[in-house]
């Protein structure tokens, strides 16, 4: 499921605590977004229409909760990056990302230790093990 950058940041603060009244979320909003109230309840309205966010009445007030995990939204998104910029191919992404300068040495290592557990824990499961 694609979502907008207006999405993103109504998920995220839902993600962050749920369930969660419109005026709640407004009221979370971060510094710099100086949106209208209504423009949370519109944007919330469009996730329970794309089946990302369940809303819940208690009397006349609706509370809202994320159907879609922060995992599934940031799949769909990568995915959409890796067809868009690097024609559905993870070499050219990975190499594009191991090459950022923005890259730090440390985040460079946490990539480089995460890809060798993945490889060893394949091995294993193949019956193997990778020395």
């Amino acid at each position: 499921m694609k979502l907008t950058e207006p999405e993103w940041l109504i998920m995220n603060l839902l993600w962050e605590k749920y369930p969660a009244n419109a005026r709640g979320i407004f009221e979370r909003l971060p510094r710099g977004i100086s949106w209208a109230y209504t423009t949370v309840k519109t944007t919330l309205d469009r996730l329970v229409e794309k089946k990302a966010v369940r809303k819940k009445k208690d009397g006349h007030i609706g509370y809202y909760e994320p159907l879609l995990t922060r995992k599934q939204a940031r799949s769909t998104a990568i995915k959409m990056l890796l067809n868009h910029a690097f024609d559905g191919a993870f070499g050219p992404m990975m190499h594009f990302l191991a090459e950022d300068e923005n890259l730090s040495s440390k985040h460079r290592k946490e990539l480089i230790k995460i890809l060798s557990e993945k490889d060893k824990s394949k091995g294993e499961k193949n019956g193997r093990t990778n020395q």
